[in-house]
């Protein structure tokens, strides 16, 4: 994966690393821009198409065929003495892991929204993944060359709908295809050096040509420039008094002081252009050498000891690292730092782990010390040893081995050799493990029965959904105990599509598949109380124990979640221990209908127990009981997955969309205007949404586009309930 390392362990080279993301919405411009900077940073020597399937960075062939990123691609550039590690990430919302996980181990991110379409849904969603990992960014207003294209209303509604605090460092000289009088837009106004920056098409825009500002825009730039220089003086008290002494601030105080700010989360520099166009990719490189992180930077990462929790389940590990980074004086687990230094003792966190035919490909984030090929180092959260093979240093389909096989803090490689290391793991030195905050990821809203051609090929279809499950933690595999039917349950339609396509293209396995299914919970209707006994004698033996439980609905939307309010000295530590994971395990078999219970609080109030005949057996069988009374009396609400929807239409389409959305029982809570655009936001539920993408398509000759995230679940219409029941 990306990185030269920086050799020797030198901390000027790590300060001039910078780990960036390009993420956005989908079709907002991410891939075209990120194959500008490979080419203008010499990285490339043909500028790359996503229309014609010649990107770098989308090498899979579905990437290539459906002209949209599937897969975050990772590859390394140079430019003005930094090296820029940059990952291409998915905008597709059925492929946020992707973006998730990337989020998780960059340093800095560029955020890219298209000048027509604005902040759009999935915008919304990378942003706040950003704010979830305190990711500093820059944003670049992309597509000024199109028509219906405004920089000042997309710039607002950064501020309006993510609450951003985007910093003007440019603005456009004309927009749309109209642009300025010469040759539609071709240039943007630098405010700190109040320059026109025009950009020579026939140079593919490697030639960049200063000019003075037209004297009739001086007003408009003065305005932006003085916003500008308000935020940044803000910074710093010295400069402060030179700006109310001099009325301006000198070029290297600005920089240096966006530098501050944007490390600071305090604003976003944003900058614009058209990546297509080839217009403006050079400044959003200077900025992004110039004002986003290096690893340096970053706070060290935080985790606590691997021996210090049983390493047996996520929310175990969850609730450790919570008191630990919280400071539960209650607790002796206390937080570890590991900063971002060669000679430490060594520290990663695998992100993603991708199929390949040399042996799985483990990409990790290097947070402190260094790694070197052919040694072994331990999973934190298995205690296993893993063998580190080789280092790989990968641009996007195609790598090149580290020569030294040695990477240090700061860098992200691809490493071959771990066998059971899967997606947020720790990997660590075995002298100093520790154990880092892991990455969750959004349960799955959609299912689907799968399977083989020939029964033959039925251990083949185990083995490779074992191993897809492995790389993508967003996509699960079971088998049915009713149906013994193998289920697969992923993000939407289009990630199951992939992931079948995937089995035939890389497996070489056909399956057949049966319609999708929605991933229903359950829930309670309201609070109640019940007693469950098992009384038995045979042989001669007796077996006795009553267990008593209570369950609550709870307010906010969460996994069932189980406490126990008994006596400590009311049953051995043994006999209770069983007791908690048999209620634990009926929790997470599921309610009445056998789909996973959420929302509800269980509440272990009370056992009687017989000297002699109380035994684990009978617990277990007296919980069973108790819980199926609990749920009989609390009354079961099935609760279906509601999606968030955008549809963006032109207007002679919003007609038929809107009656079709009515026709699902979409609830439309926001209609406004996008330029020449109409934008519809809803909330429907997904079991009424399959097909739509083929429908919206057919309703608007091609032309609307939408997006659709998980929103919520809410209760079900009571006809489909009835139906599970009879």
């Amino acid at each position: 994966m990306p990185g030269k390392s920086a050799a020797g362990g030198d901390a000027t080279a790590i300060g001039r690393v910078r780990n960036i993301g390009i993420v956005a919405h989908i079709d907002a411009g991410k891939t075209t821009t990120t194959e500008r900077i490979l080419f203008y940073s010499g990285q490339s020597h043909r500028l790359g198409s996503v229309d014609d399937g010649t990107t770098i960075t989308d090498f899979d062939p579905d990437e290539a065929r459906r002209g949209i990123t599937i897969y975050s691609a990772a590859i390394t550039c140079q430019w003005q003495g930094s090296t820029i590690n940059i990952i291409d990430t998915p905008g597709h919302v059925d492929f946020t892991a992707e973006v998730e996980r990337s989020l998780r181990v960059l340093d800095g991110a560029v955020m890219i929204f298209s000048s027509v379409e604005g902040v759009e849904a999935q915008s919304e969603t990378v942003w706040r993944q950003a704010n979830r990992y305190d990711v500093p960014r820059i944003c670049f207003i992309n597509k000024l060359d199109r028509i219906g294209a405004s920089f000042e209303r997309t710039f607002d509604e950064i501020v309006d709908r993510l609450g951003g605090q985007p910093l003007a460092l440019q603005i456009p000289l004309g927009e749309g295809p109209l642009g300025d009088a010469r040759d539609g837009f071709r240039a943007v106004i630098d405010l700190v050096s109040r320059q026109v920056l025009r950009f020579d098409s026939r140079e593919d825009g490697a030639e960049i040509i200063v000019e003075e500002v037209p004297e009739e825009l001086d007003e408009e730039v003065e305005v932006w420039r003085r916003r500008l220089l308000e935020a940044v003086v803000l910074l710093d008290d010295d400069v402060l008094e030179t700006y109310v002494e001099t009325d301006d601030v000198p070029a290297e105080d600005i920089h240096k002081l966006l530098r501050k700010g944007t490390l600071a989360g305090v604003f976003q520099p944003t900058v614009c252009g058209s990546a297509l166009d080839c217009i403006g990719v050079q400044p959003l490189m200077d900025a992004v050498t110039a004002y986003l992180p290096s690893p340096l930077d970053r706070p060290p990462v935080v985790g606590i000891p691997a021996d210090a929790v049983k390493l047996t389940g996520k929310q175990a590990r969850r609730q450790a690292r919570k008191k630990a980074l919280e400071g539960d004086e209650s607790e002796e687990v206390v937080g570890i730092e590991r900063s971002c230094d060669p000679d430490a003792a060594f520290c990663g966190l695998v992100f993603k782990v991708q199929s390949d035919v040399h042996g799985d490909l483990c990409f990790v984030r290097i947070y402190s010390g260094t790694l070197i090929g052919g040694t072994r180092v331990v999973n934190a959260r298995t205690g296993d040893k893993e063998l580190v093979n080789q280092i790989w240093r990968v641009q996007a389909d195609d790598r090149e081995k580290i020569e030294t096989d040695r990477a240090i803090a700061g860098d992200i490689v691809g490493v071959i050799g771990p066998k059971v290391a899967v997606t947020g793991d720790t990997l660590c030195d075995a002298g100093e493990p520790v154990l880092l905050e892991s990455i969750d990821f959004p349960e799955t809203v959609i299912s689907m029965a799968v399977e083989p051609d020939t029964s033959a090929e039925r251990k083949k279809l185990a083995e490779v959904l074992e191993r897809l499950a492995r790389q993508d933690p967003t996509f699960t595999a079971r088998v049915s105990e009713e149906t013994g039917q193998t289920i697969i349950s992923g993000m939407g339609e289009l990630h199951l599509e992939v992931i079948r396509e995937r089995m035939q293209r890389d497996f070489g396995l056909t399956v057949r598949v049966h319609k999708p299914r929605v991933s229903y919970r359950e829930s309670i209707r309201k609070g109640a109380e019940a007693t469950g006994e098992f009384q038995r004698t045979s042989a001669g033996v007796s077996q006795f124990a009553r267990v008593r439980l209570s369950i609550t609905p709870t307010a906010e939307e969460c996994a069932a979640e189980l406490e126990s309010h008994l006596d400590p000295f009311a049953l051995s530590p043994v006999l209770a221990e069983s007791l908690v994971q048999s209620l634990h395990e009926e929790l997470s078999g599921g309610g009445t209908l056998g789909y996973p219970l959420m929302n509800v609080r269980v509440q272990l109030l009370e056992v009687e127990v017989r000297e002699e005949e109380t035994t684990e057996v009978a617990l277990q069988a007296a919980a069973s009981d108790a819980m199926h009374r609990l749920l009989t009396e609390a009354g079961v609400v099935l609760l279906e997955p509601v999606m968030q929807l955008e549809v963006v239409t032109p207007d002679e389409f919003l007609g038929p969309i809107q009656a079709d959305l009515n026709a699902r029982h979409a609830v439309i809570v926001n209609s406004q205007r996008r330029g020449d655009l109409a934008v519809l936001n809803a909330e429907v539920a997904l079991a009424r949404m399959f097909g739509y993408s083929t429908q919206a398509r057919s309703l608007s000759q091609g032309r609307a586009t939408y997006s659709m995230e998980p929103l919520k679940y809410d209760e079900a219409p009571r006809d489909v309930l009835e139906s599970m029941l009879g």
